[in-house]
């Protein structure tokens, strides 16, 4: 497999483990005291970061830092909007939109110099 395209599947991956460790407690642990929750959370974050440091590794080898964190924020909100509405059962809102297309830009300004070789 390509390093960026394995780099990204991990990240993916690597971001639907820290999307519950950040948020889920929220839903599931709310009548939980606070150190329960981040002991939990701590837990699933170590999963997190089983794929999340060889995916950054991995595609270290093809991207830039900048590069690199700019992907992870794009997987970040496109992960986060489905779990934000399926598992939380939160509002599908336009802003959502809105931040997706200022990431667009984000990506634009990180990669516009492979774009233009």
């Amino acid at each position: 497999m390509h390093p960026i395209l394995l780099s990204v599947v991990l990240l993916v991956c690597s971001n639907v483990f820290m999307t519950f460790a950040w948020y889920a407690h929220l839903r599931e642990l709310r009548d939980k005291p606070w150190f329960i929750a981040a002991t939990i959370s701590w837990l699933i974050a170590f999963f997190e970061y089983l794929l999340q440091v060889p995916a950054n590794r991995i595609g270290y080898s093809q991207l830039s830092v900048g590069q690199l964190k700019i992907i992870q924020e794009v997987i970040t909100l496109s992960v986060f909007v489905p779990f934000s509405v399926l598992f939380m059962r939160e509002p599908l809102k336009l802003d959502y939109l809105w931040a997706g297309l200022c990431l667009v830009g984000a990506i634009f300004f990180m990669f516009r110099e492979d774009l233009f070789r």
